[in-house]
């Protein structure tokens, strides 16, 4: 699965899925990383399903998932168009269909607006624009800090979802009152899963999974545990079991 391309001096090629997929990314840019991997494991996708992941960057998280789930029909938006660029690289180079339109959530090409998806997911920009200082990297600023508000995210996303499909999103524990406020009448069965560095630390983290159409309550989950032990202990790994396996064998998050 080596590139046929000369090598950028912009650009690393990292593993990831304990070297099973190898991502192109910007070197100074937006880079990926864990976050997007927990995504991907917590969709329950299965074979023949289609899935839209909606800022795909690179393409980790929809790649991930297509890794795990042969056989999914996977798409992905992406506004910048090097990084929209670098997704398509990514899946020719790892052998798995993905589908990359580069457009913004507000002006979808045409071709994506009449599609409906069984599974959405995203990684939204975890700061409003205006409340932080810009990065340097224009790439990162957009994807770290972009001018949409997190409403309009998920409306995009109930949209483009089968009645009873699954939207699945990640973001930062700060901005749950966010997440709720946005998923409407439209949405129900929503399930929030905190994510903690520790046990003794609180979320930093969010999972939100909401059905097009459900109608059960609300159910807050236990936490999802990063790391053992209570402090961080020296320059070695110290995920635990359950994470190490859905980080370096592409396990689902149960």
């Amino acid at each position: 699965m080596g590139s046929t391309l000369a090598p950028d001096p912009g650009l690393t090629c990292d593993g990831f899925l304990g070297g099973r997929l190898q991502i192109w990314q910007p070197r100074a840019g937006y880079r990926a990383g864990v976050d997007a991997v927990l995504l991907a494991a917590a969709v329950p996708a299965q074979p023949g399903q289609s899935v839209l992941d909606l800022g795909c960057g690179v393409g980790v998280a929809g790649l991930c998932l297509g890794w795990r789930v042969p056989g999914l029909a996977l798409c992905g938006l992406e506004v910048q168009s090097a990084y929209a660029d670098l997704a398509r690289r990514n899946a020719a180079e790892n052998r798995i269909a993905l589908t990359v339109h580069t457009g913004d959530l507000s002006a979808m090409p045409s071709a994506l607006r009449q599609q409906t998806f069984d599974h959405v997911i995203a990684n939204p920009p975890y700061f409003h624009a205006p409340s932080r200082t810009a990065a340097r990297d224009a790439g990162r600023e957009t994807a770290q800090a972009g001018p949409t508000p997190l409403t309009a995210w998920i409306d995009s996303a109930t949209r483009r979802l089968r009645p009873g499909g699954l939207l699945t999103m990640i973001q930062r524990a700060d901005r749950l009152r966010d997440l709720l406020a946005g998923c409407d009448g439209r949405l129900g069965t929503l399930k929030i899963r905190p994510i903690q560095a520790r046990t003794c630390q609180p979320a930093q983290l969010v999972l939100l999974s909401a059905r097009k159409g459900g109608k059960t309550p609300l159910v807050l989950d236990n936490p999802l545990i990063l790391h053992k032990g209570l402090t961080h202990e020296g320059d070695r790994e110290s995920y635990t079991e359950s994470i190490r396996t859905i980080l370096r064998d592409g396990s689902p998050l149960i």
